[in-house]
């Protein structure tokens, strides 16, 4: 087996990428962590962490990773910064083109997460940063006491929608379903805020600006078709997220959506490459399964690299 750079490259560094690091580098296999932009990943932008064992009360998001990629650091975790261009499959061994240098390995362990899905209505690109923005904790305190919306009806809706009453004036939460996807607590904790209003069945049909940014949406009924206006100077979009996956479209098996295909066991249709977290095939995405995810793609990465090694005896 040809020498490589590392036995273990890992992308991505969320919970689920630094866990398998953790993991990796506590297994004496020479790891190496590759982060696009922040360590931490989505979490650094989550503001409290409630139903994560071991932290009665909640943590926050930043302080959560902050202290898992201190563990990571215990065990000798090589950590950079970078972009994977392409992957290359050579079989027993992996080339990575990151920032346009090559890596080599043994393993890659994808875990890239995803990234929040865009409404897709003309002008929503032109209005980033003069009022639509994809999340709460990063915007939020710049929208005090005026009239806001956020859209969607899950989790992080919820979520948004209740940390954004911190600032603005009325939180308008708009979903295009008579009923909330969020889990039971949340809902109740949402329809009990006074700051909260629900604009049901509904969803934005356009938007109205001028020369300061946002002033305004026409949300449209999805039942009746009619239309109307409501006055807003922030809009912050939860609709759900898209895996970040297009830099191995064709190298491994993807549903339609962009989803790598992997199993409990983070195994994809290529040998040698695993995938944890948000970026996989899984019914559930939360801190703790991909946390799961993370420890056991280290795992399963320590078997893979075993076995090439006693196949080549």
């Amino acid at each position: 087996m040809a020498e490589t750079d590392y036995d273990v490259v890992i992308i991505g560094g969320g919970p689920a990428g630094m866990t398998a690091g953790l993991y990796a580098s506590r297994a004496k296999l020479k790891s190496l962590l590759v982060e696009k932009m922040i360590m931490g990943g989505q979490m650094m932008t989550t503001t409290l962490v409630e139903n994560y064992p071991g932290f009665p009360g909640g943590i926050g998001g930043p302080e959560l990773m902050m202290k898992i990629q201190e563990h990571c650091g215990e065990f000798g975790l090589e950590t950079s910064y970078g972009s994977v261009e392409k992957i290359i499959d050579h079989g027993t061994t992996k080339t990575l083109i990151v920032d346009g240098k090559e890596i080599t390995t043994k393993v890659i362990i994808i875990a890239t997460g995803a990234i929040p899905r865009k409404l897709g209505i003309e002008g929503e690109a032109d209005l980033v940063g003069k009022g639509v923005s994809y999340c709460a904790t990063c915007d939020g305190a710049f929208f005090r006491e005026v009239p806001i919306a956020v859209i969607g009806g899950g989790d992080t809706a919820l979520e948004e929608a209740m940390f954004l009453t911190r600032f603005a004036s009325k939180v308008i939460l708009v979903h295009r379903r008579d009923e909330l996807r969020a889990t039971k607590i949340l809902q109740e904790r949402a329809l009990a805020n006074e700051k909260i209003e629900i604009a049901w069945n509904s969803v934005v049909d356009g938007f109205e600006s001028d020369n300061s940014g946002l002033t305004g949406a026409t949300l449209k009924d999805t039942k009746t078709g009619e239309t109307r206006k409501i006055e807003i100077q922030g809009m912050f979009v939860a609709v759900g997220v898209t895996p970040t996956t297009g830099f191995v479209k064709g190298l491994v098996d993807l549903t339609e959506d962009g989803y790598i295909i992997a199993g409990e066991d983070t195994k994809t249709s290529l040998p040698g490459i695993f995938a944890a977290g948000d970026n996989r095939t899984t019914v559930l995405r939360q801190v703790s399964t991909a946390v799961g995810d993370g420890a056991v793609a280290a795992i399963m990465a320590e078997k893979y690299i075993h076995e090439l090694a006693h196949s080549a005896k």
